[in-house]
């Protein structure tokens, strides 16, 4: 099974997640702005009908939407420290803008901005007058200090709250009252061709309001598992071609009512800059990642269990033809090709080879459907999964697990010691200790973006010698020293150089 699974991998991994992603095969960023936001997101989704109406109505709608949310769009100041590694920061600039250098960003020296100024800028949106606001995880991405600016120029110091790099969303604090702010629609009601408006600070150019349409939904690009390193990416995004360019990140997609729709998050570019169209996280999405982080302090993910592929794409379909000498066709729905552990879907009664064609009430045509539609599940959640076999159509309940298999949720205090910093550690083998002088140490794997270890410019294949002082030799080690623990880390590392760190966080 284990090594089907790693087989089926090239197709998809919807799998033991909830959802999966198309492969991208486009150049999202060629240029950069280090004082333009760090994006390479954007976004769009409205909420009525024009038809029959003429340009002056629209341009008053416009007008009225502007106003309603110009004031609640803030500007996303990132700081960031000079001593991040040189691996770390590569890799920060590439998610950030893709790699202009085709491939050979490597040989280029990485420009770092002062202490005092912001390493790069993007937008954010308050959804309530206490001050909570939602942005893009990669605006917010290795920052040391965040600044929030309104549109009337007040400056505060953020708290980061939150994030999720699965879905490109981050909740972030602010300590004020009576903060204009705003709503989310329904995102499920957008129709393509009705009318958004993008709200952001693009290029360091404040409260910039553009207009276009909805030109698509439920768009799969493949840029965050891709590019952004999430484990388990949700893609669904709104398609729009308001213009959108690097600073609107984190900003707002709205209905001409002036209703948050979406999070711009993504643009699709060959240059960097604005070329007809960007994406945007879904406001149903955007705000169930925002109530679990406020309510848990931690994302709860619900997973269907399978690993599946995209029938809908013509590439991923003649691969696998090819590969497992199949004969399936090209279509819709999604094709299930294997299972995972505790399995939810298995245990349900689907088998390898079902097509899964409706989750509850939702058409399943590719990846990105089944994606959406899973991942704003948590566990425990019960759908209704409509499949084809041989055929014949049935639906079956299946109860959603997350990770570990467990159907309830949890809090940050029910996480393990690896959940909780981002990581996990391979013990290091004695002749590797013998042969760099080391007495103890561990080999960071699975570093988590965003995560703790993260935040300190510990990537994979780092290793971990001490942590409080004491020596780590296993994961055993690591989980003894920090569990239950509370206050400041100090953790002692070696880079892939042989430069040797020592750096802190304090333990969430």
């Amino acid at each position: 099974m284990k090594s089907t699974l790693k087989k089926l991998l090239p197709f998809a991994v919807v799998g033991v997640v909830s959802g999966a992603t198309t492969v991208g095969t486009l150049q999202y960023f060629g240029k950069h702005n280090n004082n333009a936001d760090q994006s390479y997101f954007t976004a769009a989704a409205p909420n009525a009908s024009f038809v029959g109406m003429n340009t002056a109505t629209v341009g008053d709608d416009f007008v009225k939407a502007s106003k309603t949310t110009v004031p609640a769009v803030v500007t996303i100041k990132n700081y960031q420290s000079r001593s991040t590694s040189r691996a770390s920061e590569q890799d920060l600039f590439d998610f950030f803008f893709g790699d202009p250098f085709g491939g050979r960003g490597q040989q280029r020296q990485k420009q770092q901005a002062p202490d005092n100024m912001p390493s790069g800028m993007g937008s954010g949106v308050i959804i309530s007058p206490d001050g909570y606001i939602i942005s893009n995880n990669h605006v917010v991405a290795g920052a040391n200090k965040l600044e929030v600016v309104l549109s009337n120029k007040k400056s505060y110091i953020a708290t980061l709250v939150g994030t999720d790099p699965n879905t490109d969303i981050s909740l972030l604090k602010i300590e004020e009252k009576g903060l204009p702010y705003l709503n989310f629609a329904n995102s499920d009601n957008i129709e393509v061709g009705q009318w958004v408006l993008a709200v952001g600070n693009p290029l360091g150019l404040n409260s910039t309001v553009t207009a276009g349409i909805v030109s698509a939904k439920g768009r799969g690009i493949g840029i965050l598992g891709g590019q952004g390193k999430a484990t388990n990416p949700i893609e669904s995004f709104i398609q729009t071609d308001a213009a959108i360019n690097p600073g609107n990140s984190g900003g707002a997609l709205v209905n001409v009512n002036g209703d948050l729709i979406g999070i711009n998050s993504a643009i699709q570019s060959t240059t960097g800059y604005y070329q007809g169209y960007g994406f945007a996280v879904p406001a149903n999405l955007a705000r169930k990642i925002v109530e679990d982080i406020k309510k848990f302090g931690i994302v709860q993910r619900g997973f269907l269990g399978v690993s599946s592929l995209d029938l809908s794409s013509d590439q991923q379909v003649t691969a696998y033809n090819k590969q497992y000498k199949t004969t399936l066709k090209v279509g819709s729905g999604v094709y299930v090709t294997g299972f995972g552990d505790n399995s939810g879907a298995e245990d349900a009664g689907l088998k390898k080879g079902d097509i899964i064609t409706k989750i509850d009430t939702y058409d399943i045509t590719d990846f990105a459907d089944l994606s959406m539609s899973i991942g704003s599940k948590r566990p425990g959640d019960k759908v209704q999964v409509t499949y084809s076999r041989n055929g014949k159509e049935s639906t079956t309940t299946v109860t959603l697990k997350d990770q570990k298999g467990g159907t309830t949720t949890r809090t940050k205090a029910d996480l393990s010691v690896s959940e909780k910093i981002g990581a996990d550690f391979d013990p290091l083998t004695e002749k590797f200790k013998t042969e760099y002088g080391l007495n103890s140490g561990v080999v960071a794997k699975n570093v988590s973006e965003g995560s703790e270890m993260a935040k300190i410019g510990i990537v994979d294949n780092y290793i971990i010698i001490e942590i409080n002082g004491k020596p780590v030799n296993s994961q055993k080690d690591v989980e003894k020293v920090l569990d239950k623990y509370q206050g400041n880390v100090q953790v002692k590392f070696v880079d892939d150089y042989g430069r040797i760190y020592t750096k802190g966080f304090r333990m969430p």
